[in-house]
């Protein structure tokens, strides 16, 4: 393969966010859309994860980055100190940085945000890892506990409340109801909860669904089985508030249910009705359907364009400035 001229042959981009999964996928993976861009190149990304602790401890690796790519309160606040450092990193930042538009060479905001900056792009939902590839390695803990389920699968996944969703103690009899009622339709379950499901409804499913053959729950510790149950299921069934969560749902091609929850979606309800506009998502109201769409395929798309903006961005850097990373 041809190594495409504009590009250098090897480059680093860093990593920055607290290191929560759900911050940290975003601009992971964009990264891994990125390195996956510069192979067809001929040239290698290499990605360096940066943590922000809580008490604002953090590890730098001991190369600067070409590429800087960051989403959460954290990585703001490191935003601006490496800017200083880093003359000639390209900053990015994924979601909307509010008050701090100008730290960045470029945001990546969902469109449901309706962000206008000459700085900005926007995407529907926000980057993530789902790949063909990715769906198709299954983890090995878990090959013989789906491949026990029947024939028929459904990915049950379980977010938190949230600013605009609330998770009260109704809500642990409405989802049990909602998952006996498709064990009634004779479907295996793949149940996986998160960091931000309270602990009384963790205790309410693992209760209500153990010993039970037609269903693997996942309680959060150990071996993560979320892209395993992703790439076996036929349906996906997601709590409303998580909008990663449904976003890369909408990228495996499965239809995707919304479960719904007490709160008003604001601003999230122009997520869902893209998602549906799409295809991908419709509300679970009691009765099982299927139906195929195009999945969504919005980081590679994304990725491309920061690819193209950032080889821009380098024909403006002097010779010694380029030299500092590379």
């Amino acid at each position: 393969m041809e190594r495409n001229s504009a590009l250098p042959a090897k480059a680093l981009a860093w990593i920055v966010s607290d290191g929560r999964r759900g911050i940290e996928n975003q601009p992971l993976g964009l990264g891994e859309a990125l390195a996956r861009q510069f192979a067809t190149h001929g040239c290698t990304l290499d990605l360096d994860t940066v943590h922000v602790h809580k008490d604002g401890r953090v590890s730098l690796p001991s190369t600067p980055p070409d590429l800087w790519l960051g989403c959460g309160r954290a990585a703001l606040k490191q935003a601006r100190r490496h800017r200083r450092i880093f003359p000639s990193t390209y900053f990015i930042y994924v979601q909307d940085p509010r008050h701090s538009h100008d730290l960045f060479d470029l945001i990546i905001a969902p469109s449901h945000d309706r962000l206008r900056h000459d700085r900005a792009i926007s995407m529907l939902g926000s980057p993530n890892r789902v790949t063909p590839d990715r769906l198709r390695a299954v983890e090995p803990d878990f090959v013989e506990a789906i491949a026990a389920l029947p024939d028929k699968k459904a990915a049950v996944l379980i977010g938190g409340p949230s600013k605009r969703f609330r998770m009260p103690s109704q809500t642990e009899t409405y989802l049990v109801q909602r998952l006996k009622g498709l064990l009634d339709q004779g479907l295996g379950l793949m149940v996986t909860v998160s960091r931000r499901t309270p602990q009384t409804i963790r205790q309410q499913l693992a209760q209500a669904l153990k010993d039970r053959a037609d269903v693997v729950f996942h309680d959060g510790t150990g071996t993560n089985p979320y892209f395993s149950f992703l790439s076996a299921a036929d349906w996906i069934f997601v709590t409303e508030e998580s909008t990663n969560m449904l976003v890369e749902a909408a990228a495996t091609g499965a239809p995707v249910y919304a479960l719904s929850l007490p709160g008003e979606a604001g601003k999230f309800s122009r997520l869902h009705a893209a998602l549906s506009a799409h295809g991908a998502m419709k509300r679970y109201l009691g009765t099982l359907e299927h139906w195929s769409y195009t999945p969504l395929n919005e980081t590679p798309r994304i990725a491309a364009q920061v690819l193209d903006r950032w080889t821009r961005f380098r024909q403006t850097l002097t010779d010694d400035e380029m030299d500092i990373s590379t």
